[in-house]
């Protein structure tokens, strides 16, 4: 077990776990075990059943030869992006999500989404938020603008803190809208984070002019220079991909 790669898990889990969005309904459990940074087999088992994030996990470590799914490489380069992305060959992710999606979808939704594989798509968070989980003909609608809204809670994004107020954070966050028919990243923009539970969360020593990653409004962690490039790498290129299909 690598202990730190599974306490980065959980960082990015919990807000969508909290929320009764995917894992299993013990997010106080993952909260304590995060907060107090220590891992053990219950951890394990928590993340395990986490169905839309763990096989993106198998993926990448099987790919890179990483026989722990929660090694901190592997759990860094699906919730921001690294090298170990690169060494996900089309044809193995093609059936990742033919196993997982296809039958979710009519043949032409799931035609858009695997064409995606050979202009570069990988197993990253924020392309699962852009072209996976959210299905581009809602785009089009009247719910237009509640989709993006989803979106850019759940996709992993970064702000710079300005001010702290007890268990919130003031960000400097740049918000997902849609621009002429597409997705694109405004300036950046006051926006409130929360940080802490009860007083238990993950980013404490945050302070303004550290930048954190965020994910549903929750402080994930403080982000080096070179995640937060990674981050933002990424995040433009699956724009850019669920683009070409909106």
């Amino acid at each position: 077990m690598t202990a730190s790669g599974a306490i980065l898990f959980g960082r990015y889990a919990f807000a969508p776990n909290r929320l009764g969005y995917c894992g299993p309904d013990d997010n106080q459990a993952l909260l304590e075990y995060v907060a107090s940074r220590k891992a053990d087999a219950g951890l394990l088992e928590i993340e395990r059943r986490f169905e839309g994030a763990f096989p993106y996990l198998r993926l990448i470590a099987e790919a890179n030869g990483i026989p722990d799914p929660f090694d901190d490489r592997v759990v860094e380069a699906y919730w921001i992006g690294n090298s170990c992305l690169e060494r996900v060959e089309a044809a193995g992710f093609y059936e990742s999500l033919a196993t997982r999606f296809k039958n979710r979808m009519d043949n032409r939704a799931f035609s858009w989404l695997s064409g995606k594989l050979v202009l570069g798509a990988r197993p990253h968070h924020n392309f699962h938020v852009f072209d996976v989980y959210m299905r581009t003909g809602l785009m089009k609608d009247n719910h237009a603008d509640i989709v993006v809204e989803t979106m850019d809670a759940c996709r992993i994004s970064w702000g710079q803190v300005v001010d702290f107020d007890g268990p919130e954070l003031v960000t400097l966050r740049p918000r997902l809208t849609l621009l002429a028919g597409k997705l694109t990243l405004t300036e950046p923009e006051p926006v409130r984070v929360t940080r802490q539970i009860e007083g238990l969360g993950f980013a404490d020593q945050a302070r303004p002019g550290t930048v954190v990653s965020i994910h549903w409004h929750w402080v994930c962690e403080e982000l080096s220079v070179v995640k937060r490039r990674r981050l933002m790498s990424a995040t433009q290129k699956y724009i850019q991909l669920a683009n070409q299909t909106l």
